[in-house]
């Protein structure tokens, strides 16, 4: 009996297909990994990730070679993550780099990371260790030419926080003020109030994620987006609180009402102020979005768009004030 090699099978992959379009991507989604960080007098950092992997493919071959060659696929991640990873975008990076080493008839390669992050935290008020999960995306894009491949890569995370209703809360202030001057409360006295006790109004669990995309050379801080998106809204959020620890985080939020839009506005501005030493054509994205408690939709709100064209904005609102 002749047995067959491997080498005598047929490249099918490699064949002519019988339609021959160029396909924009073609890879492979959901593939697991543990990915360590490394941090700078601290413990490591281990996210949960999952990867998708892409690659484009000319109109003359049938196949990318990737299921068959999917631990090709694997071999260059579990590379990359075997070295001392300090930045999720940057692995991404080096995978899509290595890439296109391996798929000589690609000229686009793309690499995308969602992953878990748990953040340890504490209490405002009686200082209570508990623990957060915060969703890290991150994403890579490599492009052939003569020299060094061209890339592109994004950092960013979503995180969750609280929001509170400022045209609700108009409302209720409005009808508290009638109640207290028919008491016979003066308007001094109730503006008193109103400055130390804020007014009530519905509340929304807010989501907000931020993104920026940048060169292949620029560093973004990710703990730097995380802190921004907590900052944007209302109010901070803990999984664990004491009685102290509540009363902050609802008093904090009502003296801090925002629409999902000034929201993403407070990021954007946020954003200026903290990477504005990232090239102008760094691409921002941010999105909110407010699961609303007293109706049935959400509200949301996004932008997109570069450094420079948020500083022009932001320089043309400072003239007109």
């Amino acid at each position: 009996m002749t047995r067959t090699s491997s080498t005598d099978l047929p490249d099918v992959q490699a064949s002519c297909p019988e339609v021959c379009i160029n396909l924009t991507r073609v890879g492979v989604t959901n593939v697991k990994k543990l990915v360590e960080v490394a941090r700078p007098n601290k413990r490591p950092v281990i996210f949960i990730s999952t990867f998708d992997v892409f690659v484009d493919l000319p109109a003359s071959l049938k196949g990318a070679n990737l299921s068959r060659n999917f631990e090709v696929i694997d071999e260059v991640l579990q590379h990359a993550i075997e070295g001392e990873v300090k930045e999720v975008e940057q692995l991404c990076s080096t995978v899509a780099r290595r890439l296109l080493d391996r798929h000589e008839y690609a000229d686009r390669t793309e690499v995308t990371m969602r992953s878990q992050f748990m953040q340890r935290r504490e209490t405002p008020v009686s200082m209570t260790a508990c623990h957060e999960v915060v969703m890290v995306y991150a994403k890579a894009v490599a492009r052939r030419n003569d020299t060094n491949p061209f890339v592109r890569k994004s950092i960013g995370a979503e995180v969750t926080g609280m929001t509170a209703c400022p045209c609700a809360q108009d409302i209720m202030k409005d009808r508290a003020t009638h109640v207290l001057r028919n008491l016979g409360i003066s308007q001094e006295k109730v503006d008193a109030f109103f400055a130390e006790v804020p007014m009530a109004t519905h509340n929304q669990r807010g989501k907000g994620f931020l993104c920026l995309e940048t060169d292949d050379d620029q560093r973004v801080g990710l703990e730097e987006i995380i802190d921004i998106l907590k900052d944007s809204m209302s109010a901070r959020i803990y999984e664990l609180l004491k009685r102290g620890d509540e009363s902050y985080v609802v008093l904090e939020a009502h003296k801090n009402p925002r629409f999902v839009e000034d929201c993403v506005r407070e990021i954007a501005r946020k954003v200026l102020g903290t990477f504005s030493k990232l090239p102008a054509d760094s691409v921002v994205t941010i999105k909110q979005t407010n699961e609303e408690s007293i109706h049935q939709h959400n509200a949301y709100a996004e932008r997109k768009a570069t450094l420079a064209e948020l500083m022009v904005e932001m320089e043309g609102e400072l003239s007109l004030l």
